[in-house]
Protein backbone atom coordinates (compact mmCIF):
# COMPACT_ATOMS: atom_id res chain seq x y z
CA UNK A 1 0.00 0.00 0.00
CA UNK A 2 1.48 3.53 -0.75
CA UNK A 3 2.47 5.93 2.15
CA UNK A 4 0.68 8.86 1.77
CA UNK A 5 2.59 12.14 2.33
CA UNK A 6 3.42 13.10 6.13
CA UNK A 7 2.73 9.09 7.47
CA UNK A 8 6.33 8.44 8.18
CA UNK A 9 8.53 9.24 11.26
CA UNK A 10 10.39 12.23 11.87
CA UNK A 11 14.06 12.01 12.62
CA UNK A 12 14.39 15.63 14.43
CA UNK A 13 17.86 15.80 12.81
CA UNK A 14 17.52 19.63 12.53
CA UNK A 15 16.81 19.94 16.38
CA UNK A 16 19.92 19.10 18.83
CA UNK A 17 19.27 16.69 21.37
CA UNK A 18 19.92 17.68 25.04
CA UNK A 19 19.64 15.77 28.18
CA UNK A 20 18.17 18.53 30.68
CA UNK A 21 18.38 18.49 34.40
CA UNK A 22 15.78 20.54 36.98
CA UNK A 23 15.83 19.29 40.77
CA UNK A 24 17.71 16.23 39.94
CA UNK A 25 15.46 15.26 37.19
CA UNK A 26 16.64 14.58 33.75
CA UNK A 27 14.68 14.56 30.53
CA UNK A 28 15.23 14.83 26.68
CA UNK A 29 14.86 18.19 25.11
CA UNK A 30 15.05 19.26 21.47
CA UNK A 31 16.53 22.83 20.68
CA UNK A 32 16.42 24.56 17.46
CA UNK A 33 16.47 28.28 16.60
CA UNK A 34 17.79 31.46 17.54
CA UNK A 35 16.62 34.36 19.57
CA UNK A 36 13.63 34.96 22.67
CA UNK A 37 13.07 30.81 24.47
CA UNK A 38 9.26 28.71 23.98
CA UNK A 39 8.99 26.31 25.17
CA UNK A 40 6.51 23.74 22.77
CA UNK A 41 5.04 21.25 24.88
CA UNK A 42 4.05 18.00 23.30
CA UNK A 43 0.37 16.42 22.76
CA UNK A 44 -0.58 13.42 22.75
CA UNK A 45 0.75 10.22 21.56
CA UNK A 46 4.56 12.84 21.95
CA UNK A 47 6.19 14.35 19.75
CA UNK A 48 4.72 13.79 16.43
CA UNK A 49 5.71 14.92 12.91
CA UNK A 50 3.13 17.82 12.95
CA UNK A 51 4.44 18.76 16.60
CA UNK A 52 8.08 19.12 14.99
CA UNK A 53 6.47 20.88 11.96
CA UNK A 54 5.15 23.57 14.16
CA UNK A 55 8.47 23.87 16.20
CA UNK A 56 9.81 24.43 12.89
CA UNK A 57 7.49 27.20 11.68
CA UNK A 58 8.50 29.06 15.78
CA UNK A 59 12.32 28.70 14.49
CA UNK A 60 11.35 30.27 10.91
CA UNK A 61 10.00 32.79 13.18
CA UNK A 62 12.78 33.75 15.29
CA UNK A 63 12.42 31.73 18.29
CA UNK A 64 14.56 29.64 19.69
CA UNK A 65 12.14 26.07 20.43
CA UNK A 66 12.69 23.73 23.47
CA UNK A 67 10.50 20.38 22.94
CA UNK A 68 10.67 18.40 26.22
CA UNK A 69 10.07 14.49 25.46
CA UNK A 70 7.37 14.07 27.95
CA UNK A 71 6.02 10.72 26.66
CA UNK A 72 5.77 8.42 23.66
CA UNK A 73 8.14 8.02 20.76
CA UNK A 74 10.12 10.96 19.98
CA UNK A 75 9.23 11.72 16.19
CA UNK A 76 6.91 8.95 15.94
CA UNK A 77 4.03 9.39 13.09
CA UNK A 78 0.15 8.89 16.21
CA UNK A 79 -0.89 5.68 15.06
CA UNK A 80 -4.32 4.73 17.02
CA UNK A 81 -2.04 1.73 19.44
CA UNK A 82 -0.36 4.37 21.05
CA UNK A 83 -3.31 4.74 22.99
CA UNK A 84 -2.42 1.20 24.93
CA UNK A 85 1.09 2.33 24.66
CA UNK A 86 1.04 5.64 25.50
CA UNK A 87 -1.88 7.59 26.71
CA UNK A 88 -2.52 4.54 29.15
CA UNK A 89 0.33 5.10 30.62
CA UNK A 90 0.37 8.67 31.18
CA UNK A 91 -2.83 8.86 32.80
CA UNK A 92 -1.52 6.58 35.55
CA UNK A 93 1.49 7.95 35.81
CA UNK A 94 2.72 10.19 39.01
CA UNK A 95 3.85 12.89 36.72
CA UNK A 96 0.72 13.83 35.54
CA UNK A 97 -2.85 14.35 37.34
CA UNK A 98 -5.08 13.59 34.23
CA UNK A 99 -8.19 13.69 36.19
CA UNK A 100 -10.05 16.15 38.25
CA UNK A 101 -9.76 16.65 41.83
CA UNK A 102 -5.41 16.87 42.04
CA UNK A 103 -4.41 20.02 40.92
CA UNK A 104 -1.63 20.78 38.40
CA UNK A 105 0.58 17.96 37.02
CA UNK A 106 3.81 17.63 38.85
CA UNK A 107 5.75 17.56 35.66
CA UNK A 108 4.90 21.10 35.40
CA UNK A 109 7.19 21.72 38.45
CA UNK A 110 10.20 20.60 35.51
CA UNK A 111 8.74 22.76 33.03
CA UNK A 112 9.21 26.11 34.72
CA UNK A 113 12.78 24.98 35.83
CA UNK A 114 13.49 24.37 31.87
CA UNK A 115 11.90 27.79 31.57
CA UNK A 116 13.78 29.32 33.63
CA UNK A 117 16.88 27.75 31.95
CA UNK A 118 16.00 28.72 28.78
CA UNK A 119 15.33 32.96 30.13
CA UNK A 120 19.39 32.14 31.26
CA UNK A 121 20.41 31.10 28.13
CA UNK A 122 18.15 32.51 25.59
CA UNK A 123 17.81 36.31 27.31
CA UNK A 124 14.82 39.04 26.14
CA UNK A 125 11.85 39.76 28.12
CA UNK A 126 10.77 36.53 29.06
CA UNK A 127 9.92 33.16 27.61
CA UNK A 128 6.65 31.67 26.12
CA UNK A 129 4.78 28.48 26.79
CA UNK A 130 2.47 26.75 24.23
CA UNK A 131 0.77 23.51 25.42
CA UNK A 132 -0.98 20.97 23.36
CA UNK A 133 -3.77 18.61 24.13
CA UNK A 134 -2.50 16.78 27.14
CA UNK A 135 -0.20 19.85 28.23
CA UNK A 136 -2.83 22.34 27.19
CA UNK A 137 -3.20 23.93 30.42
CA UNK A 138 0.81 23.32 31.34
CA UNK A 139 0.86 26.14 29.77
CA UNK A 140 -1.26 28.16 32.05
CA UNK A 141 0.71 27.22 35.44
CA UNK A 142 3.73 27.31 33.96
CA UNK A 143 3.02 31.24 34.23
CA UNK A 144 3.91 31.10 38.02
CA UNK A 145 7.57 31.34 36.82
CA UNK A 146 7.66 34.84 36.34
CA UNK A 147 10.37 34.22 33.30
CA UNK A 148 6.99 32.78 31.34
CA UNK A 149 5.12 36.32 29.48
CA UNK A 150 3.31 34.83 26.79
CA UNK A 151 1.17 31.47 27.32
CA UNK A 152 -0.48 29.88 24.48
CA UNK A 153 -3.33 27.01 26.11
CA UNK A 154 -3.91 24.84 22.71
CA UNK A 155 -7.19 22.75 23.19
CA UNK A 156 -6.23 21.50 26.69
CA UNK A 157 -7.93 18.03 27.52
CA UNK A 158 -7.58 18.24 30.87
CA UNK A 159 -9.10 16.58 33.20
CA UNK A 160 -10.53 13.81 31.45
CA UNK A 161 -13.35 13.45 33.63
CA UNK A 162 -14.95 17.05 33.95
CA UNK A 163 -15.40 18.90 30.58
CA UNK A 164 -15.78 22.54 33.05
CA UNK A 165 -12.71 21.94 34.84
CA UNK A 166 -9.25 23.11 34.74
CA UNK A 167 -5.84 21.11 35.95
CA UNK A 168 -4.94 23.74 38.43
CA UNK A 169 -5.65 24.09 42.32
CA UNK A 170 -7.11 26.68 44.04
CA UNK A 171 -4.08 28.09 45.32
CA UNK A 172 -2.17 28.25 41.79
CA UNK A 173 -5.42 29.26 40.39
CA UNK A 174 -5.07 32.69 42.53
CA UNK A 175 -1.82 33.33 41.82
CA UNK A 176 -2.45 33.45 38.26
CA UNK A 177 -4.80 35.57 38.69
CA UNK A 178 -2.74 37.75 40.54
CA UNK A 179 0.06 37.58 37.77
CA UNK A 180 -3.07 38.92 35.00
CA UNK A 181 -3.65 41.82 38.13
CA UNK A 182 -0.02 42.45 38.74
CA UNK A 183 1.73 42.32 35.39
CA UNK A 184 -1.20 42.45 32.61
CA UNK A 185 -0.54 38.66 31.77
CA UNK A 186 -2.63 37.63 28.96
CA UNK A 187 -3.71 33.95 27.92
CA UNK A 188 -4.15 33.21 24.45
CA UNK A 189 -6.32 30.07 23.57
CA UNK A 190 -7.92 27.43 20.49
CA UNK A 191 -10.08 24.98 20.42
CA UNK A 192 -12.46 23.45 17.95
CA UNK A 193 -16.35 24.19 18.03
CA UNK A 194 -17.75 20.50 19.20
CA UNK A 195 -14.09 19.45 20.49
CA UNK A 196 -15.47 16.71 22.99
CA UNK A 197 -12.01 16.81 24.71
CA UNK A 198 -11.58 20.20 25.05
CA UNK A 199 -15.12 21.70 25.34
CA UNK A 200 -16.72 25.39 25.87
CA UNK A 201 -17.41 24.93 29.39
CA UNK A 202 -13.99 24.64 29.45
CA UNK A 203 -13.14 27.50 27.82
CA UNK A 204 -15.93 29.27 30.28
CA UNK A 205 -14.07 28.37 33.17
CA UNK A 206 -10.90 29.85 31.81
CA UNK A 207 -12.47 33.22 31.14
CA UNK A 208 -14.40 33.12 34.78
CA UNK A 209 -10.13 32.45 36.44
CA UNK A 210 -9.07 35.24 33.82
CA UNK A 211 -11.79 37.55 32.94
CA UNK A 212 -10.58 39.59 29.67
CA UNK A 213 -7.15 38.33 30.16
CA UNK A 214 -8.52 35.49 28.59
CA UNK A 215 -8.77 35.47 24.66
CA UNK A 216 -10.28 31.89 24.07
CA UNK A 217 -10.71 31.66 19.95
CA UNK A 218 -12.77 29.22 18.60
CA UNK A 219 -12.44 27.51 15.06
CA UNK A 220 -15.63 26.02 13.09
CA UNK A 221 -15.19 22.13 13.25
CA UNK A 222 -15.47 21.88 9.14
CA UNK A 223 -12.18 23.64 9.13
CA UNK A 224 -10.18 20.35 10.60
CA UNK A 225 -8.36 18.70 8.67
CA UNK A 226 -10.55 15.87 7.14
CA UNK A 227 -7.82 13.14 7.43
CA UNK A 228 -5.50 13.39 9.92
CA UNK A 229 -2.78 10.71 11.11
CA UNK A 230 -4.57 7.25 12.97
CA UNK A 231 -4.66 8.05 16.33
CA UNK A 232 -6.81 11.73 15.80
CA UNK A 233 -8.86 9.61 13.51
CA UNK A 234 -9.87 6.79 15.32
CA UNK A 235 -9.32 7.86 18.96
CA UNK A 236 -9.72 11.60 19.46
CA UNK A 237 -12.46 11.40 17.11
CA UNK A 238 -13.20 14.62 16.98
CA UNK A 239 -11.83 18.31 15.25
CA UNK A 240 -9.66 19.11 18.18
CA UNK A 241 -5.62 19.57 17.41
CA UNK A 242 -5.98 23.01 15.71
CA UNK A 243 -2.10 23.87 14.55
CA UNK A 244 -1.03 20.30 14.41
CA UNK A 245 -2.82 17.22 13.73
CA UNK A 246 -5.84 18.89 12.12
CA UNK A 247 -4.37 21.91 10.31
CA UNK A 248 -4.76 22.29 6.58
CA UNK A 249 -1.40 23.33 5.64
CA UNK A 250 -3.05 26.27 2.87
CA UNK A 251 -2.29 30.00 2.44
CA UNK A 252 -5.44 32.03 4.41
CA UNK A 253 -7.18 28.27 6.04
CA UNK A 254 -8.38 29.38 9.34
CA UNK A 255 -6.35 27.01 10.87
CA UNK A 256 -2.92 28.88 9.28
CA UNK A 257 -4.22 32.15 10.09
CA UNK A 258 -4.67 30.39 14.16
CA UNK A 259 -1.13 29.20 14.05
CA UNK A 260 0.21 32.96 12.40
CA UNK A 261 -1.66 34.37 15.74
CA UNK A 262 -0.01 32.36 17.46
CA UNK A 263 3.45 33.21 16.51
CA UNK A 264 2.28 37.08 16.12
CA UNK A 265 1.25 36.99 19.96
CA UNK A 266 4.22 35.44 20.87
CA UNK A 267 6.59 37.91 19.10
CA UNK A 268 4.63 40.73 20.57
CA UNK A 269 5.42 39.43 24.04
CA UNK A 270 8.48 38.24 23.18
CA UNK A 271 10.04 41.41 21.35
CA UNK A 272 11.04 39.63 17.89
CA UNK A 273 10.18 40.87 14.47
CA UNK A 274 7.85 38.59 11.84
CA UNK A 275 9.61 37.63 8.99
CA UNK A 276 7.82 39.49 5.88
Amino acid sequence: MAIKRGQRDDPLDDFVRRDVSVDGAAKTVYVTGTGPAVILMPEMPGISPDVARLARWMREAGFSVYLPSLFGVDGAYPLAEARETVVRRACVSAEFRAFAGGGASPVVGWLRGLARLAHTERGGPGVGAVGLCFTGNFALTMALEPAVIAPVVNHPSLPLDDPGGLEIGDEDAAAVAGRVTRDGLTVLAYRFEGDTWCTGQRFAAYRALLGDAFDGRVLPAGAANPDPPPFFRDVVGSAHSVVTAHLVDEEGHPTVRARDEILAFLAERLGTRQPE
